[in-house]
């Protein structure tokens, strides 16, 4: 059995990735030891490849991590990881929603919007995303991606606070552009934090757990928006909600830059053995771990590969409603009826079944037999279909009955979350898994751009165009999630023939932890 190193000192940790690559030799061998530190040095901090020294030493865990061990470890990374994403998920879709909450407060009155002024508000957020999605998606692979997000959260929150400032139109245009290409790093820079920390069976629960704090964010951004409607002060109450959202935001995006891993190798939270063992584990998952080189014959892969359309076009259809929904919640529920603090309060029920549906999602899709991911996704648009139905047909004096259909509207967040792990299971190599994911925010993008526009000022209070674009919406995305589905399973079972028509040498283990994309890799089997 190989003798461990002895964890770090509180002075070795603090010198980071220099003081870990000390220590990444094997005791009572110069020689070995001098080689392996040179090729981190080299190889993992400028070209970024796995060492094959690395893959050797990973040898003690050719049987297996302890599952004790690994456990323990599982539960680290968990109160590491976990809290801290949700957080800012949080404040994500809270930041999101401020121009809701504002409209609420009278800012279209105030600054004297015109119709579709504040459609395009809700829309320009994402302009400013879209251009910058693939940008940001290869900024943050030759950046530590803990730094990079915690940045990006900082300057979230001061374009929000500059927004209180705003005069008119124009002026909310140019911070709103700009705050949507910041955000536009935030769920790429969590999907690809998941995938590097947890394996490929924990990944959608683990997503489901950050992703449910969206409930999260809208039964506390209404809760903030009941406190702030209180507030008689000298400013407008909806330059209060932009002012301490932006604040408190900054603040979080401080604490993710100082305290979030950038790499299960380089961590100052993890020791020597667990740093090792949080790598080893992950060789089951085919997708190989960080690495900061750009392959362009991935890239190549990814455009020629029809699941990366397909996942564009999931993120598309899935984000019309919620570009509506994100800017016209709070119009909607005040027009069943409801005055402005009432109807602050009202979007905390909401908050509560979206997180609902997350959670109990991700754990019925671990509960179920393999393979049944999409089924659970598809199972989840149906409550979506039925509240869309619902708001389209039940008559206005049944008031409680429409805010019940409203509310059922979140259960598709449930999907979307099984869907982003569809992804991560899904696509292999590091660049190509990059493209992917640009690929499903650039259609997420657009479906946000879109979807404020069928809610049209001349159908207030109802909007009948823009719930009936969301039935539209539903039943596109069950089509997709079917068709990929059938592509997952089909090239599973053309792969189990080749592989038992060949007699080949195993090189899992070697093979798990290169940066090879699904299709180089003949082992690697999709999740449907």
């Amino acid at each position: 059995m190989s003798t461990t190193s002895p964890t770090p000192t509180p002075s070795q940790e603090e010198k980071g990735k220099e003081s870990w690559v000390e220590h990444a030799s094997l005791p009572g061998d110069d020689e070995r030891e001098a080689k392996w530190t040179d090729f981190l040095r080299k190889d993992v901090l400028v070209k970024g490849d796995v060492p094959k020294k690395f893959v050797q030493d990973l040898q003690m865990f050719d049987d297996g991590v302890d599952p004790d061990e690994e456990r323990r470890l599982r539960r680290k990374l968990d109160w590491l990881i976990i809290p801290s994403l949700a957080v800012c998920y949080a404040f994500y879709y809270i930041d999101k929603t401020t121009l809701s909450f504002a409209a609420l407060f009278g800012i279209r009155e105030d600054l004297n919007l015109g119709k579709t002024e504040y459609s395009w508000l809700g829309s320009v957020f994402y302009f400013g995303w879209l251009v910058w999605a693939v940008p940001t998606n290869l900024i943050m692979q030759r950046f530590p991606v803990g730094k990079y997000l915690g940045f990006n959260i900082m300057m979230w929150g001061i374009l929000l606070m500059c927004q209180a400032a705003a005069k008119n139109f124009t002026q909310l245009v140019v911070l709103r552009v700009l705050g949507g290409a910041f955000e536009s790093t935030a769920d790429p820079a969590f999907m690809f934090i998941t995938a590097m920390f947890y394996s490929r069976p924990e990944q959608p629960v683990r997503i489901g757990w950050w992703y449910s704090s969206t409930g999260l964010g809208i039964g506390f951004g209404g809760l903030l928006g009941y406190a702030i409607g209180q507030i008689n002060g000298a400013l407008a109450s909806w330059k209060y909600e932009f002012l301490i959202i932006g604040a408190l935001c900054l603040a979080w995006g401080i604490y993710i830059f100082i305290s979030l891993p950038d790499s299960p190798i380089f961590t100052f939270w993890l020791d020597r053995r667990e740093r090792l063992m949080a790598v080893a584990r992950l060789k089951d998952n085919h997708t190989g771990v960080e690495n900061k080189h750009f392959k362009w014959d991935q890239v190549v892969e990814a455009l020629l590969d029809l699941k990366t359309y397909l996942f564009f076009a999931m993120g598309l259809v899935a984000n019309v409603p919620n570009g509506g929904l994100s800017n016209f919640s709070t119009l909607i529920i005040q027009g069943l009826g409801f005055n402005t603090l009432q109807t602050s309060l009202l979007e905390i029920p909401r908050g509560a079944w979206v997180s609902f549906c997350i959670l109990s999602g991700v754990y019925i899709n671990a509960k179920m037999p393999k393979n049944s991911r999409t089924l659970v996704m598809t199972a989840y648009m149906i409550p979506n279909v039925v509240g869309t139905i619902c708001l389209l047909t039940v008559p206005d004096e049944r008031r409680i009955g429409r805010l019940v259909a409203y509310y059922l509207l979140g259960s598709y967040n449930a999907t979307f979350v099984l869907g982003l792990s569809l992804i991560t299971s899904n696509v292999a190599g590091d660049t190509k898994k990059r493209i992917c994911n640009a690929a499903v925010f650039l259609g997420m993008c657009t479906g946000n751009i879109i979807g404020p526009f069928f809610y049209r000022t001349q159908d207030a209070p109802k909007y009948r165009l823009g719930i009936a674009s969301i039935l539209t919406c539903n039943a596109l995305e069950i089509v997709i999630i079917l068709m990929l589905r059938f592509i997952f399973l089909s090239e599973n079972r053309r792969r189990d023939r080749q592989q038992a028509a060949a007699d080949e040498e195993d090189h899992e283990a070697a093979a798990a932890l290169e940066d090879i994309t699904d299709k180089q890799n003949p082992r690697f089997r999709y999740v449907a």
